[in-house]
C-alpha cells in the first residue's frame, strides 16, 4: 500500500477545481502528494434539449456532440497535466434538473432538486475510498446552484480532517468581493494565502487550457484565459507573487501540512 498522503479535491464542474486551485493541486503532487479531483455533475445526456442545449451551443457546439463527454475527454487530460487523477461521480448538472435559465442557476436551490442525498453519497464514498489527508472544495462564490449543493452535501457528511475551501474560479475573476455562500460562511474560517512557484502555476495554465470547449465563452480564448489566471494569482498574492486562497480552521496547520 502507497504511503503517499492524498488531496481529494472536489469540483462540481469539469474544470471549477482545476481554475480555482489548481496551483495548490499541482504543488501537491510535484511534492509527492497523490491528488485525486472528483468532479460531481458529469453525467451525459444525449442528445440534450431545452436550456442544456443552448448551453451547449453558447459554447460554439453542435446538438451532435455529446457534451458531457467532451468535457470529460477534456478534464482527464487537465488532470493528467496537473499530475492529478480524474474521478466523474455521474451525476446531473442543474439544466438537466430543471434549472431552465441561465438566472435559475444562479438563485436559490428549487424545493424538488433531490440531488442532494445522491451528491453526498457520493462524496462519502470519495471519503470512504481514497482515506484523504486534506480535502479541498469551493466556497461557493459566485452563488451557482450546482456549487452550493456541493457545499451543502460535503458539510452535511461530518467530515473531521483537514478541509481548505477555494474561491470559484472565474466568478472571482467577475467579482473579486464575490462572498462564500451561507453554509461556509457560517464556519469558523479564516483566509489563507498559499503561494504558488512559477512551476505550479504554468501547470495550472497548462491544464486549464484543456477545457478548451469553456475558455472561449468563460474568457474570450486560451491565451486570454491563461493571462487571466496569472493576473488572479498575481492578485491573490497581494504583491509578494502569484497565490491561491483557501478559507480554513486553522492557517498555521494548513501551512504545515501543505508543506
Amino acid at each position: 500500500m502507497s504511503d503517499r498522503r492524498t488531496a481529494l479535491l472536489l469540483s462540481p464542474h469539469l474544470d471549477d477545481a482545476a481554475f480555482s486551485c489548481g496551483g495548490i493541486a499541482a504543488g501537491l503532487a510535484a511534492a509527492g502528494w497523490r491528488v485525486v479531483v472528483a468532479t460531481a455533475f458529469t453525467r451525459s445526456v444525449h442528445p440534450a434539449t431545452g436550456f442544456a442545449l443552448a448551453c451547449q451551443r453558447d459554447k460554439g457546439l453542435s446538438d451532435a456532440v455529446d457534451y458531457m463527454a467532451l468535457r470529460r475527454g477534456e478534464d482527464g487530460v487537465a488532470c493528467e497535466r496537473l499530475g492529478a487523477e480524474a474521478v466523474w461521480l455521474d451525476l446531473l448538472e442543474a439544466p438537466h434538473r430543471g434549472y431552465d435559465s441561465a438566472p435559475a442557476l444562479f438563485a436559490a436551490p428549487h424545493d424538488d432538486d433531490d440531488v442532494g442525498g445522491a451528491l453526498a453519497g457520493a462524496i462519502g464514498g470519495c471519503l470512504e475510498r481514497f482515506a484523504p489527508a486534506l480535502v479541498l472544495a469551493p466556497q461557493g462564490c459566485g452563488g451557482h446552484v450546482d456549487h452550493l449543493q456541493l457545499c451543502a452535501a460535503l458539510l452535511g457528511c461530518g467530515h473531521a480532517g483537514p478541509m481548505g475551501f477555494y474561491r470559484d474560479t472565474p466568478y472571482v475573476i467577475r467579482d473579486p468581493g464575490a462572498r462564500p455562500c451561507a453554509q461556509v460562511a457560517g464556519l469558523a474560517l479564516s483566509d489563507l494565502v498559499v503561494p504558488l512557484d512559477s512551476e505550479a502555476l504554468g501547470r495550472k495554465q497548462s491544464a486549464c487550457g484543456a477545457y478548451r470547449s469553456q475558455l472561449g465563452f468563460q474568457f474570450g480564448g486560451v491565451a486570454e484565459a491563461s493571462a487571466a489566471l496569472a493576473s488572479l494569482a498575481l492578485g491573490e498574492g497581494g504583491g509578494a507573487g502569484a497565490a491561491e486562497r483557501l478559507l480554513v480552521a486553522d492557517p498555521a496547520a494548513m501551512l504545515a501540512l501543505l508543506g
